[in-house]
């Protein structure tokens, strides 16, 4: 009987331990996202240093600093950073013109690029540190109670958080 006691508390330190590791472990992030505008957005462009390096795809932020090999100063996708790259994501292209949030026009193929792209490399790879303010506010700045994220092209609201 003494045996089948201890066994029990054992059983529940060791679980009551595991519990604890887990939310040690599994913290939510602390650090809030923030909204970037075009011009906030440029101050990380990777040309400081010490600066994080910030590029978005789909309106969405990524702290790219990480892979300051590829994207820091004088670094071969630098062009991509401080700025809504989208569209040269999708057509893996460095152009000046094509150094835009806007989609229309990209064919099907280049959008499943897109897509592959920001979910296999950017989400996979690097943190959201906060969204552009042209996602969800108007030209005025007020917000725009149209936009629904779930109805963007390309754009799935459950695989971002």
């Amino acid at each position: 009987m003494a045996t089948a006691r201890i066994c029990v508390l054992y059983v529940v330190l060791s679980t009551s331990t595991l519990a604890e590791d887990f939310k040690l472990k599994h913290k939510p992030s602390t650090k809030p996202v923030r909204l970037f505008t075009e011009e906030e957005l440029t101050r990380y462009d990777g040309s400081e240093e010490g600066q994080p390096i910030y590029m978005a795809v789909k309106g969405v932020v990524f702290d790219v600093t990480k892979g300051k090999e590829f994207y820091g100063k004088d670094a071969p996708y630098n062009a991509l950073v401080g700025k809504d790259s989208t569209r040269a994501v999708a057509k893996m292209s460095l152009d000046p013109a094509d150094l835009t949030s806007d989609t229309t026009g990209l064919t099907e193929e280049q959008l499943e690029s897109l897509d592959s792209i920001f979910e296999g490399t950017y989400k996979a790879k690097y943190p959201i540190v906060g969204y552009t303010a042209s996602r969800i506010l108007t030209k005025d700045g007020s917000y725009n109670e149209d936009f629904k994220p779930e109805d963007q092209p390309h754009f799935q609201i459950k695989d971002e958080f």
